[in-house]
């Protein structure tokens, strides 16, 4: 208790940088990652945007970001993260390589999502003179709430687990935090404390989003 005691102080700042990488991270990939994906949908319907090049081109390419080990990754996006933020360690150039995994992993689940959506509701909205925006905001992303709920819970864990990963490079967070002391300076109480910390926090995240979606669920 008395080394754990003795780095309160540091658990806070990682923590604290913990939180800071997941929200810039979650933001940045929700917002990019939802557009790729909706995108990636309407490229594959015949009666919407129906392009089998740019489909395959941007699938392409979100499926080689995907086959990327995250700590390769992390180092691969090294010059990228010091031209964006003009360094390549800390929680802020962490979320450099956590935006490029977490954008092509939520594509995909946005696009799965998406495809759970019955070809029957949508036109049914095409036959009343439905706009593609109106069909992507009303009815797609409305009757693909509830999966999408569950992607963002999932995006959201694969996040806490990558950003634990960027402490490998000094990224900072929790995972540095087990690093340096857990493991480098053999101090097992402080390993153990931050997994089972880790450990509450994925449980929480994983009830929290399994109620939304049930909640939305209107099946």
């Amino acid at each position: 208790m008395e080394n754990i005691i003795s780095l309160l102080p540091e658990l806070q700042k990682a923590v604290l940088e913990t939180f800071y990488m997941l929200v810039l991270g979650l933001t940045t990939s929700t917002l990019f990652g939802g557009v790729i994906g909706i995108y990636l949908y309407l490229w594959k319907q015949e009666r919407l945007l129906k392009n089998n090049t740019l489909h395959f081109i941007v699938g392409g390419l979100v499926n080689i970001v995907r086959s990327f080990p995250f700590v390769i990754l992390m180092i691969a996006a090294g010059p990228l993260a010091r031209v964006v933020v003009g360094t390549t360690i800390g929680p802020i150039a962490a979320t450099v390589p956590l935006s490029i995994a977490g954008i092509a992993y939520f594509a995909r689940l946005v696009e799965l999502a998406l495809l759970e959506v019955p070809r029957g509701t949508i036109e049914a909205a095409q036959s009343m003179g439905a706009t593609l925006p109106k069909i992507v905001f009303s009815v797609l992303l409305r009757e693909a709430r509830s999966p999408l709920i569950l992607g963002f819970t999932t995006l959201t864990i694969s996040y806490l687990s990558y950003s634990a990963a960027a402490g490998i490079i000094g990224g900072g967070g929790v995972g540095d935090l087990a690093i340096r002391y857990g493991y480098y300076r053999f101090q097992t109480d402080i390993m153990i404390v931050t997994v089972l910390g880790l450990v509450l926090f994925v449980q929480i995240i994983q009830m929290i989003g399994n109620y939304i979606s049930r909640k939305l669920d209107k099946r």
